[in-house]
């Protein structure tokens, strides 16, 4: 049978006190991620998450809306918790530019400053930077970039990156890193990744001497080739994060691909530990990655989808704009039990699309979200009773119905 064993809570950290020199042995004597089911035909696993600023343990998997620049856009964030989602994310290199970390340690840290109740994880803005291709230079020490508001110059090295995050103060900060593009040569693959593992170093060694119940999760990177992402997830794993990310992926590569560095990375990686595949994706990205044994993902296509006029639904994806829902009074997916799907007509969203309301993106963004808040829940429902295959199967069936071609790369909000 299986079973959950929480040695020691959040809430027992928070009262023992926190030093550089007590918080590794605090951390290895509670739980942060445990296993309560796995599937028996593929590598699919179910089981909880356990963060400073949540109320609960947090089920995986798990899909954490984007709230960029301190908020999920379009939604507030009661409207965010009504749906479930417990954890989000934010970007450090956005709120370190506007309206800037000191500001917000100031406020409290990014939880009080945004009034969410519930855990957070920054990203460590390596990705934002290196998107900077005409306003940054690398070095060993870390990048040189200009601010796309201003033009103003600034600076990130590891040490700078996870300091910013402290000031947030995330429950999960992630390590600075090199994220190569695709396409991207072997050998300037291996230079970034190698460079990734350098600067995890610096990270762990500033992040152990501060003393914070705050977790660092290492990023492993590689970008298509084979050896290089086994490199990398098996020297990320020997740093002993308490989560690894497999990062590297949805830059521009064909879906197979992203799979395969999935693939490529997830053998090499502790199974005791959480792993989070960065910056995916769309539903059926989710559920195949599921199958390999991911637990936590973040992408920006429900929301960012949603204020374009795209529902995802369990036939698929649609565009409401479409005349052919000028005169559908039904609800978007009559499968939905989202409030949207149960008050508005198609009709009335494509209504308010062609009128340019504000309404249309904040309907379209609740039903997207409560779209991937069912399709999380029934993913953990299926590999607890284990029959995860049967239910991918099904879900992707599905999802034809309305099968749009069109490819979409996701990216910062």
């Amino acid at each position: 049978m299986p079973t959950i064993v929480y040695h020691l809570s959040w809430e027992d950290v928070n009262a023992l006190g926190t030093t550089a020199e007590t918080v590794p042995g605090i951390l290895s004597a509670m739980t942060v991620f445990s296993v309560t089911h796995r599937s028996s035909q593929t590598g699919a696993r179910c089981g909880f998450l356990t963060l400073p600023h949540a109320p609960e343990p947090i089920p995986t998997p798990v899909f954490m809306p984007v709230g960029t620049r301190g908020t999920v856009k379009a939604m507030t964030q009661e409207e965010v918790w009504e749906l479930g989602f417990r954890l989000i994310l934010g970007n450090t290199y956005h709120l370190y530019l506007r309206p800037g970390h000191e500001l917000v340690r100031q406020a409290g840290g990014l939880h009080t400053f945004i009034a969410w109740d519930g855990a957070m994880l920054t990203d460590s803005g390596g990705f934002q930077v290196f998107s900077l291709e005409e306003l940054r230079k690398i070095t060993e020490e870390g990048v040189k970039f200009k601010s796309h508001l201003d033009g103003t110059e600034h600076f990130f090295s590891p040490e700078r990156s996870i300091e910013v995050q402290y000031a947030l103060g995330a429950d999960i900060l992630m390590a600075f890193d090199e994220c190569p593009p695709y396409p991207c040569t072997e050998e300037a693959t291996r230079a970034a990744t190698e460079r990734t593992h350098r600067w995890l170093e610096r990270c762990k060694t500033y992040h152990d001497a501060q003393g914070t119940a705050q977790l660092l999760f290492g990023i492993a990177q590689g970008g298509t080739y084979e050896g290089l992402r086994a490199e990398s997830a098996q020297f990320v794993a020997s740093m002993d994060t308490p989560g690894i990310a497999v990062g590297g992926v949805s830059v521009g590569e064909p879906p197979d691909m992203m799979q395969a560095a999935v693939g490529w990375s997830l053998p090499h990686l502790p199974p005791h530990k959480p792993r989070y595949l960065m910056g995916v994706g769309t539903p059926r990205d989710i559920l195949d990655a599921v199958a390999q044994g991911i637990d936590m993902f973040d992408c920006v296509l429900p929301t960012r989808l949603g204020r374009n006029g795209t529902l995802y639904t369990t036939r698929g994806r649609l565009n409401i704009k479409g005349s052919r829902y000028t005169d559908d009074f039904g609800p978007v997916d009559p499968n939905c039990p989202c409030r949207v799907c149960r008050r508005y007509s198609a009709a009335y969203i494509r209504h308010l699309y062609k009128c340019d309301e504000i309404l249309a993106s904040r309907l379209a963004t609740y039903h997207n979200l409560a779209h991937y808040a069912q399709l999380m829940q029934g993913i953990r429902e299926a590999i607890a009773a284990d029959r995860y295959e049967e239910f991918r199967r099904q879900t992707l069936a599905g999802y034809e119905e309305l099968a749009d071609a069109a490819s979409i790369t996701a990216g910062a909000e």
